[in-house]
């Protein structure tokens, strides 16, 4: 048993390695071009998650929020989102209104609390697997011209695709830091299970020293491309009308698109005429 549970907590250790949460966080951003969900128009995409990120909210009946969260639960499939997302997404569904069903039985509650805890469930779950999808499965390009063709301001659409280009200079930064902090540091033995569990603080206090300096030498040289962008002209072609002409032309609504609200709107359709028979 003994030793069970040493392998068990050693493989855990090793999912948890900073390369696995590094590829994990990079496949999200990038492993994604070739799926239904990058290849659909940007403008359409956004458009169909402001539906599905307000109307759950505003509606109570159960076979219509079932509906809408098998709709966007199959695409966040389509967008193959990385596993670590969806354990996030899973993890904070559960603490917002799984935890709550557990303290209303402790406190003398019965099963009828169940169906208002599964209201709040389906809409939390459902804004949030919308979310996942058009932020997680869009090209941050393409999500940035989107945003830009709706009329937000080129600064908030070019920091969304700046971020993401920031990501892999992030992770290998916070390596660095980190692996620094463990050269100057004396891990405890872990062969042991106890002996894991103190490596497993540790190893929670380093990332939480190490997040300092990561934020200070990001911003370093985050200030040093923004002077770059500057020197060639940036704010100029921000606000050019012809330099954002061009930029939008490459959006274009296709069949695939026209195929996407389709489906949508037939689910939608048939979870409202459900509702409406129950």
């Amino acid at each position: 048993m003994e030793k069970l549970t040493a392998k068990l907590s050693e493989s855990i250790l090793d999912k948890l390695s900073m390369d696995f949460l590094r590829n994990q966080v990079l496949k999200n951003a990038y492993g994604n071009d070739d799926t239904v969900i990058a290849a659909l128009d940007p403008r359409i995409l956004l458009a169909w998650y402001l539906f599905f990120g307000l109307v759950p909210w505003f509606v109570s009946d159960i076979p219509f929020l079932l509906g809408c969260f098998l709709l966007v639960m199959a695409t966040t499939l389509l967008a193959k989102v990385a596993g670590l997302v969806l354990f996030l997404f899973a993890l904070g569904v559960f603490s917002q209104t799984g935890y709550l069903f557990i303290v209303t039985l402790l406190f003398g509650g019965d099963a009828s609390a169940i169906a208002p805890l599964l209201v709040l469930t389906l809409k939390v779950a459902t804004i949030s697997l919308a979310s996942v999808t058009v932020f997680s499965g869009l090209d941050p390009d393409k999500l940035s011209n989107g945003l830009m063709w709706y009329g937000c301001p080129e600064r908030l659409s070019f920091s969304i695709s700046y971020a993401y280009r920031m990501l892999p200079m992030l992770m290998e930064e916070f390596q660095n830091v980190l692996l620094s902090y463990r050269l100057r540091g004396n891990p405890p033995a872990y062969e042991t299970f106890g002996g894991k569990v103190k490596y497993l603080i540790y190893q929670v206090k380093i990332i939480m020293q190490s997040f300092y300096p990561l934020m200070l030498n990001t911003a370093k040289r985050s200030r040093t491309t923004v002077e770059a962008l500057e020197l060639r002209g940036y704010r100029y072609a921000a606000v050019n009308k012809s330099v954002k002409k061009i930029k939008l032309a490459a959006l274009k609504v296709t069949y695939n698109d026209g195929l996407f609200l389709a489906i949508s709107f037939l689910v939608v359709a048939v979870a409202v005429l459900i509702s409406t028979l129950l």
